[in-house]
């Protein structure tokens, strides 16, 4: 049942507090419809209590828009003590958070900012309306210290490379600022979580989702590191949580590059259609860097020195390798 289905029904009930109802259902009435990717970072976006969320590379505005209809479903469970309690739980604890909408393309903010003029004006409800704002801006350049409360900054649907580079300029601009980060790079995963490690950055939750024959590894993490924090752990170079993995398993980095020790060869069971996703990602992972380092091969093979020298850094073995040593669980029907 989509989040659309559950304001609406819940608006057709009698209560003594019908003119919010009549307010809210425009903006109850913006139907969303989110794939399993933006589901997954929507349902993490709201694990914790954040005063202000960042949509980053918001695109059209779907996931803040998603996050702004749980506000309207919290603000509608203040007005009747009929609310189920699981709808409640779902949709209380952000239920204040500034949401917003950051993108560098001034057609792409203009067009959004007409749309949540529309479904979320102060016409419709003061409360939401204020609970929303639009920046067209570099994600670089993010204006967190003007903004009291903790900050969650979601960046999705861009690659690890760039992803990287704005995560180090909020990170040296805002150092005395711990900062969530809610991360969905479409590539270069490795290469991100190698930096997140040398920024001492630790993990909160990690989750490996397939979407339209995509994966997508979803990654919620601290500028605080692991020491500094009672629950966060280390952030694991090929992901751990992804993969269900036996926690015994130990990853550490050393002179030589990264090298990985298991305790004792173990899995752990869990569902059989997250143990396939989690296999079948392991798989295309492992072949696009075999590939990738069988190209370096045959290219080094050549007698042009320039090539030579434009990939002696390029080598791969090192994340081959450690993706051979990830544990898989044991599938189970």
């Amino acid at each position: 049942m989509t989040m659309f289905i559950t304001i609406e029904a819940f608006l057709l009930k009698d209560s003594a507090s019908s003119n919010m109802k009549s307010s809210l259902k425009k903006s109850a009435k913006h139907s969303l419809k989110l794939g399993k990717r933006l589901q997954q970072i929507e349902k993490m976006a709201t694990s914790e209590e954040y005063g202000h969320i960042w949509d980053c590379c918001c695109d059209h505005g779907l996931l803040g828009c998603a996050l702004l209809n749980r506000q309207v479903e919290a603000t509608i469970s203040d007005t009747s003590s009929d609310m189920p309690v699981n709808i409640v739980s779902n949709t209380a604890r952000n239920k204040d958070s500034d949401i917003h909408f950051v993108d560098i393309v001034p057609e792409l903010m203009a067009e959004l900012e007409n749309k949540l003029q529309r479904f979320y004006s102060s016409s419709l409800n003061t409360v939401i309306a204020k609970n929303w704002q639009t920046h067209c801006l570099d994600v670089a350049k993010l204006p967190l210290d003007q903004y009291d409360g903790k900050h969650l900054v979601i960046i999705a649907g861009i690659g690890g490379d760039l992803m990287i580079k704005f995560i180090e300029a909020i990170n040296q601009q805002h150092k005395s600022l711990a900062i969530d980060f809610l991360l969905c790079p479409v590539h270069h995963q490795f290469s991100l979580r190698s930096k997140l490690i040398e920024l001492d950055f630790s993990l909160i939750d990690e989750v490996l989702v397939e979407e339209n024959q995509r994966f997508y590894e979803v990654l919620l993490v601290s500028s605080s590191s692991a020491a500094e924090s009672r629950v966060n752990s280390k952030i694991n170079p090929v992901g751990d949580k992804i993969w269900l993995s036996d926690p015994r398993t130990q990853l550490t980095i050393d002179s030589s590059g990264l090298s990985i020790k298991n305790s004792k060869e173990h899995s752990r069971k869990v569902s059989l259609s997250q143990a396939e996703i989690a296999d079948k990602y392991l798989n295309k992972t492992l072949n696009h860097y075999q590939r990738m380092q069988k190209g370096l091969q045959q290219s080094n093979k050549q007698d042009n020195q320039q090539t030579k020298t434009n990939n002696v850094n390029v080598d791969v073995q090192h994340i081959i390798d450690a993706y051979r040593a990830v544990i898989l669980p044991v599938l189970v029907n």
